[in-house]
């Protein structure tokens, strides 16, 4: 139950971190950078997904080591663990949130904010209750991604996530050593993402 709920934390946190991250610089690309950089934009959220899931991965381990990047630069790291584990996958995943929310946005129609400004209508009264309503289901397509590629991910725990246990892991370390239980751990892992997907289903995502 520890190795689930622990699971089940990161998938949540590096969602809750991407979104965070994501709506915000989508809402640039959409609607304040000029038409002309938007293709750029797009292209450097793009880019990072052509590179190697293990380089990312092992880039990450060389910044959060003692010693590392982040030791050298700011005189602390959070070591290899949950934090490690968190800030690694919210890079890998980012790109999976930023593309749909952005989409999202591209579709506002701006009738919707001019309605809006000449109601009285403030900047985050205007966000609040007419775009994020609008952005709502792509924020869940985008979580659908970011929840389930974190919820199974093994690779990336291993290689910065020192000996932390996720469900992925788990199943891993017990697919020769003890294989009911290691199907009981992926029938989990299923459980919880259909589970998800009703839910995400229900905002029209």
């Amino acid at each position: 139950l520890r190795i689930i709920g622990r699971t089940l934390l990161i998938a949540a946190t590096v969602t809750v971190l991407c979104i965070v991250i994501a709506v915000p610089f989508a809402f640039f690309m959409a609607r304040v950078a000029p038409a002309r950089l938007r293709g750029l934009l797009v292209a450097a959220v793009l880019v990072p997904l052509w590179a190697s899931y293990l380089v990312k991965a092992y880039a990450w381990r060389t910044m959060v080591q003692p010693g590392g990047v982040l030791d050298s630069a700011l005189g602390t790291t959070p070591g290899y663990g949950l934090a490690a584990v968190v800030l690694t996958l919210t890079y890998l995943w980012l790109p999976y949130m930023i593309l749909p929310v952005y989409a999202g946005f591209e579709r506002l129609p701006v009738s919707h904010l001019e309605a809006s400004a000449d109601l009285g209508g403030r900047g985050l009264t205007t966000f609040r209750r007419v775009m994020l309503p609008s952005i709502l289901p792509s924020i869940a397509a985008g979580s659908i991604f970011t929840f389930s590629l974190s919820l199974g991910d093994y690779i990336a725990v291993q290689i910065v996530g020192g000996k932390l246990q996720v469900l992925g892991t788990t199943v891993l370390q017990n697919i020769t050593l003890d294989l009911p239980f290691a199907a009981a751990l992926g029938t989990t892992s299923v459980v919880i993402m259909v589970l998800y997907l009703l839910a995400a289903g229900r905002t029209g995502a």
